[in-house]
């Protein structure tokens, strides 16, 4: 069963300084581009974090300071960044935790304010952890009975993913092929910020999900506390998730 698009999606990849989507930089992106009618283009760039890269880090993906000390910056590859995933939907391993969020807050500091609401997205590591639970690796030896060659590189990474997703959709009868069902499939909760620090309760109210206010309206609270939110927006939260907050605060200052 192949999967059932009815508009772009971009499978993609990052490897980065670390794990900190509010501290952390992009040091490699790979986008492999698949069309409704099963055209695919991919491309990999190399990315200058313009801060250094630690040494347990590049152990790991293999990007050395040295790598990438004349690629082009993030804010300069930001373009040709957004015309590719510009209206398309996205996926990834581990994706909705770390490699959208991760992208949404470099866009922001490159001054790109990438509207995301409507696009759907794929996580093909929930998909595999709902019904397996594995790594990346094992995801790719049990579904497309290969061994996975040059783990931890964005390129190779990417395009397992969607190997495995096509492996997924052979498999399993009851995953619908339908980007929209699959992005659903995904989710483990809906938040309103990519971080998981707001979500939605029973009624599609944002509430938050950590600290002294968890479980509390996020109006509410700017209503009772007005120094709660220039906290949060002077302390050290995702860029994405200062930006929904102060959508939430203008909106409340609207209505009155």
């Amino acid at each position: 069963m192949n999967l059932m698009l009815t508009k772009p999606i971009c499978f993609f990849d990052l490897e980065a300084t670390g794990t900190n989507v509010a501290k952390d930089r992009i040091v490699e992106i790979s986008i492999l581009k698949v069309y409704p009618n099963g055209n695919k283009e991919s491309f990999t760039y190399k990315v200058n974090p313009e801060v250094p890269i630690p040494a347990e880090t590049s152990k790991i993906h293999g990007i050395y300071d040295e790598d990438v000390k004349d690629e082009p910056n993030f804010k300069a590859l930001s373009g040709k960044i957004i015309q590719l995933i510009k209206g398309a939907d996205l996926a990834g391993y581990n994706s909705n935790r770390f490699d959208i969020p991760m992208l949404a807050e470099e866009l922001l500091r490159a001054g790109q304010d990438f509207d995301f609401s409507s696009t759907n997205a794929v996580d093909v590591q929930t998909i595999f952890h709902k019904k397996e639970k594995r790594t990346l690796e094992a995801a790719y030896k049990f579904y497309c009975d290969k061994d996975l060659v040059d783990a931890h590189s964005a390129e190779a990474d990417t395009l397992a993913t969607y190997e495995v997703l096509e492996g997924q959709l052979e498999k399993y009868d009851d995953l619908e092929p339908t980007i929209k069902w699959l992005s659903e499939f995904s989710k483990f909760s809906h938040f309103a910020d990519f971080a998981g620090f707001i979500k939605y309760d029973e009624d599609g109210a944002e509430i938050f999900s950590f600290g002294k206010h968890k479980g509390k309206k996020v109006t509410d609270v700017f209503e009772k506390e007005p120094g709660y939110f220039s906290w949060i927006q002077n302390a050290d939260f995702p860029l994405y998730t200062k930006k929904v907050l102060t959508s939430i605060q203008l909106r409340k200052l609207s209505t009155k």
